[in-house]
């Protein structure tokens, strides 16, 4: 199996203890889209992402859209803007097995004021592994929690 990440590609240095435990996740700036680029995610499918058939689980692909698309539009607006998953619709159109080098291409759709909107295609070399829309909704900034007395 290819353990070579592709010219280009940086470790991702973000996410929760979830995301942190399927990766080592790698991104890169698609140069093309938007004044400072836009983020491509991408990570190699391993063994640990696979069901019992030996292909990569829909649970991990659907993680994979989620967090592309909350990403892109969280880092879309200056300074980056807090989100959360409103919904996601996912599509399954092929199997990634482990050694693939899996990309998200993410498209914002539309910014409102309250509600995003984003696709997302995962996508190993030319073949379509998935497809997905979310909704996302726009959060004010988080504010440090009190500490308690005593």
């Amino acid at each position: 199996m290819s353990t070579e990440i592709p010219e280009g590609f940086k470790p991702l240095k973000r996410g929760g203890g979830y995301l942190t435990s399927l990766g080592p996740w790698y991104y890169r700036l698609d140069e093309t889209k938007g004044e400072k680029g836009q983020i491509v995610l991408a990570i190699r499918v391993d063994d640990r992402h696979t069901n019992i058939r030996h292909i990569a689980h829909g649970g991990f692909l659907v993680t994979m859209v989620d967090t592309a698309l909350g990403i892109v539009v969280s880092s879309s607006r200056e300074p980056a803007q807090p989100i959360v998953t409103v919904s996601l619709t996912t599509n399954f159109i092929t199997s990634a097995q482990p050694g693939d080098w899996v990309e998200a291409h993410v498209d914002i759709d539309r910014m409102g004021g309250r509600l995003a909107y984003a696709s997302c295609t995962l996508k190993s070399g030319e073949r379509t592994i998935m497809t997905g829309t979310g909704v996302f909704a726009l959060m004010k900034p988080a504010t440090p929690r009190e500490q308690p007395d005593g």
